[in-house]
């Protein structure tokens, strides 16, 4: 199957935010790694503004608005407070995301299915604002075939169990959770859903999955801002780039 268009990666810049507030100033500033990434490569800027703020920030979220001429994509959890924000700002994209307050990353999908009704409701103003919503789910078929019901335009494939089972050396599990990746990449396609996958990806464990035709969107945050601190951000991101290429090649 000949890929289906140039895979576009997506830079979240949530931890550069998580540095600056260790120390509670300014510095190192999200806007401007924001910049840096857009200027590297990057097709768009991701951010998760969280209900206890602990990283990215509402002046931040006022800031990228601004500054960017990339595309934004709003992650958020389905709350009230997020929604109101999200239609103030009107964002390219915006994806929902579980949160728990004591959880240190996103844990996992979304539960779609067991929310479907709810969901629906929440997602249709801001599809009618102009926004492409997508649904941060795990590769299940049932849990695809409610965000498809409930108006979702697109789906982030969950890549996080796939990464740490790589990680850990389970090679076994690893490649389990690649097969249920790419079918369930596949048929989320066949739905009419575009397709998006991101959490844990490294180096090492991105190209297999930069590799699904039907994938045209990366999300990657924590392991290109570590990077960075020892490349820099525009070689952490350009060799980032050249790896999803050959792979999509």
């Amino acid at each position: 199957m000949e890929p289906l268009g140039k895979l576009r990666l997506g830079v979240n810049i949530d931890h550069v935010a998580t540095v600056r507030n260790a120390r509670g100033g300014a510095y190192p500033d999200p806007l401007r790694a924001a910049k840096l990434a857009e200027e590297a490569g990057a097709d768009g800027i991701t951010a998760h503004l969280r209900e206890d703020r602990r990283h990215i920030s509402d002046a931040d979220i006022d800031g990228l608005m601004e500054v960017l001429s990339v595309p934004l994509n709003f992650e958020m959890a389905a709350t009230d407070e997020m929604q109101a924000i999200a239609l103030r700002h009107k964002p390219h994209a915006v994806c929902i995301v579980p949160e728990k307050r004591e959880e240190r990353t996103t844990e996992g999908g979304l539960e779609v299915a067991r929310e479907e009704n709810k969901l629906a409701h929440f997602i249709a103003p801001l599809r009618e604002a102009g926004c492409r919503v997508s649904i941060f789910i795990a590769a299940d078929r049932k849990q695809i075939e409610a965000a498809a019901r409930i108006g979702a335009e697109v789906i982030e494939l969950h890549t996080g169990a796939y990464c740490d089972y790589s990680a850990e050396g389970n090679h076994d599990k690893a490649q389990e959770e690649l097969k249920a990746l790419r079918d369930m990449s596949a048929y989320a396609h066949s739905l009419g859903l575009e397709v998006h996958a991101g959490h844990g990806l490294t180096y090492d464990t991105v190209k297999p999955v930069a590799a699904f035709p039907e994938v045209m969107e990366l999300n990657i945050g924590h392991f290109l801002i570590g990077e960075a601190i020892f490349r820099g951000m525009t070689p952490a991101i350009a060799e980032m780039r050249r790896l999803m290429d050959e792979a999509r090649a």
